[in-house]
């Protein structure tokens, strides 16, 4: 099983030196992907231009748009940012899509979020015929660049109940499931119902398992966690928030080995770890644990 790090986008003290210091440790850790997520309300970096530097700062890790909220954009407009990210990594891009749960999101950039699930099956096949070289009207000219990676890089879906999977069964090369605790039994539930889509789809072969779970392994790792998902989850609502913060148990070394054990167990090709802060001590810890 390989080993994915997100960066800390979400947090206030992550500047350049941060930025910089997460990339390094990143490529020269033991990860495989460097990835990062979308959101436009709140104090976030926006994700297309933290991971074009994060392409420029690394050499090694593959570069993850996780996810990249395809309904909220243009198609051909994301197919030109992702192809040029894939130019500027030099084809180590791996692309995860999502419709999102953040309908404030969609409202703050204009966009409609009725029917996003079909408006993003529909994005994904405009974004594969641009990157064949398809122009976006008759007579004008392709868009370029091409992506490095034939036909462009991989599409995982990042879905979790079964009917968008079956819908991601058409599509995708695989599947990206989150369990916010860690807990391998929901991530075995959510394997088994993309097995299961990619059976009935009639798939030559079963998707890519890609999990991924929040974690803290700061010296006050129990408290950062709490604070970090209940802020995180704040949008829909404090009841909810408050509860599911409550329930966070990956903020200690053995908590988080546990899960990547279990988790392993189940034919998860690669884990991606969300950390609770910015401090470099996230991902130096991680990485010890790891390796």
């Amino acid at each position: 099983m390989d080993f994915g790090i997100c960066l800390p986008y979400m947090e206030r003290d992550y500047g350049r030196e941060e930025i910089l210091a997460w990339c390094h440790a990143a490529d020269t850790g033991p990860f495989s992907s460097l990835s990062c997520g979308e959101r436009i309300t709140g104090y976030t970096l926006e994700m297309r231009t933290l991971l074009a530097a994060a392409a420029a700062l690394t050499e090694r890790v593959r570069i993850m748009p996780s996810l990249y909220v395809l309904p909220m954009h243009s198609a051909v407009w994301a197919a030109k940012e992702i192809a040029t990210l894939d130019v500027l990594s030099a084809g180590r891009v791996t692309l995860c899509v999502g419709v999102g749960g953040r309908e404030v999101d969609y409202q703050s950039v204009g966009a409609s979020f009725a029917k996003r699930h079909q408006r993003m099956d529909d994005a994904v096949t405009r974004m594969r015929e641009t990157w064949q070289g398809k122009p976006a009207i008759e007579g004008a000219d392709e868009i370029g660049p091409r992506p490095v990676q034939a036909g462009g890089p991989p599409i995982i879906a990042g879905v979790m109940g079964p009917k968008a999977m079956r819908r991601a069964a058409a599509w995708a090369d695989g599947v990206y499931v989150f369990s916010m605790s860690g807990e391998a039994s929901e991530v075995q539930q959510m394997f088994a119902l993309a097995d299961q889509a990619w059976e009935e789809a009639g798939r030559d072969a079963p998707p890519r398992r890609i999990a991924g779970f929040w974690y803290s392994l700061a010296d006050d790792g129990p408290q950062r966690l709490h604070d970090y998902v209940h802020q995180y989850l704040a949008v829909f609502g404090e009841d909810a928030a408050r509860a599911v913060a409550k329930t966070m148990k990956r903020s200690d070394p053995g908590a988080v080995a546990e899960s990547i054990e279990k988790i392993g167990a189940l034919g998860c090709e690669e884990l991606i770890f969300s950390p609770a802060s910015a401090g470099i001590e996230e991902i130096e810890r991680l990485a010890q644990l790891v390796q």
